[in-house]
């Protein structure tokens, strides 16, 4: 008679796994048999010829050792006899295989211990392998995670996504708002990295494709791609310049992303905790596009000296030299990442005659 081991719990667990974690419960059955093939291993002197039949839906399972009938049993591991198979099933020759019936509690202390461990690390692969195909499904997108600790001597937070947990350093958080357990916050996949360790996704509030981002689900003009985001330039928390261009003569790049009375351009700027936005229009003509990416500053002229090396002069109001170099080069320092030209900024007095080298000029690279 064929022993049946009852293990409702065990199916139990199973089903919860799969609810909270995700991993299929066709999965860790997987790695149940695969358990107990290896415990069988062990305590069997390295029979591991094992077949199963499991039924979920009544919570039971047969475990059975396969052995070789033979006449006279030299590896009881191996081996069964003619006349003791005999006793259960009449139609059976020396040579065949009967697998005998066994129940998982009985394979002995070490064997169990093995199984377990193998078990463990299938819900450890198991919650790798779901992890990863999160992380991957959400590359490069903006998401909800939400904060689930918060380091209070580092300030990294602890965060989850889906039903993945990753790590959000204080490195890549912006602004001065202070994160505590339970905040949802929006961040963005930037990368992934998969090693021995598990799947690690790179985790950004910093990206310049953050604001990119934001912007694509504040603005449905942009969703839609009616308006087109052309460069944008960062400095997390600080500043961020961003070039726009219409594909629609009838919309208005910038002020769709500014929106009435500012609402979608502030909605931004809170969940960046007060980081400054420019938005200016794009243009393929240089000139303009240079003197549009130095606002609030006024620009009189844009002197191409080196289409080739794409490098200009600039020349601005006396008065507004300070403006468009910006606090401690910030403006011109973003200006001339967004636009991909080196651009040297002249006061309009000192343009004619003055110093090359004077202090009130300001030279800026990509």
């Amino acid at each position: 008679m064929v022993r049946k081991m009852n293990n409702k719990e065990l199916f139990t667990a199973l089903t919860l796994l799969e609810k909270e974690k995700g991993i299929p419960m066709d999965y860790m059955i997987e790695q149940i048999e695969r358990a107990i093939k290896v415990a069988c291993k062990n305590s069997y002197g390295g029979n591991e010829n094992v077949v199963f039949k499991i039924n979920p839906e009544k919570n039971t399972f047969d475990v059975k050792l396969v052995k070789t009938v033979v006449e006279e049993v030299e590896n009881p591991n191996f081996e069964i006899s003619l006349e003791e198979v005999r006793k259960k099933r009449k139609k059976i020759e020396i040579g065949d295989e009967y697998p005998v019936a066994l129940d998982p509690k009985q394979l002995g202390r070490i064997a169990v211990q093995t199984a377990r461990s193998v078990i463990r690390q299938g819900i450890r692969d198991g919650e790798k392998g779901q992890m990863l195909q999160e992380f991957k499904s959400r590359l490069g997108e903006l998401v909800t995670a939400v904060v689930e600790r918060v380091d209070p001597v580092n300030g990294m937070a602890t965060i989850r996504i889906g039903k993945a947990v990753a790590t959000l350093p204080k490195s890549e958080q912006v602004g001065d708002r202070i994160l505590h357990d339970g905040d949802n916050i929006k961040v963005l996949v930037a990368d992934i990295k998969d090693n021995d360790r598990g799947p690690k996704a790179m985790i950004s509030r910093t990206h310049p494709e953050l604001v990119k981002r934001l912007f694509e689900q504040e603005v449905p003009e942009i969703y839609d791609g009616v308006v087109e985001i052309k460069a944008i330039a960062r400095e997390a928390g600080s500043r961020t310049k961003m070039a726009v261009l219409s594909n629609d003569e009838n919309i208005d790049a910038i002020g769709s992303c500014i929106g009435t009375r500012g609402d979608r351009v502030n909605e931004i700027v809170s969940e960046l905790g007060g980081e400054k936005i420019d938005i200016i229009e794009y243009s393929e003509d240089p000139e303009k596009y240079i003197a549009a990416a130095l606002s609030p500053a006024t620009v009189l002229n844009v002197d191409i000296l080196d289409e080739s090396a794409k490098s200009c002069k600039v020349t601005v109001p006396d008065g507004q030299l300070s403006l468009a170099i910006g606090n401690k080069g910030q403006n011109a320092r973003l200006a001339a990442r967004l636009t991909g030209w080196k651009i040297d900024i002249r006061p309009e007095s000192g343009f004619y005659g003055e110093d090359e080298d004077d202090e009130e000029t300001s030279e800026t690279e990509v």
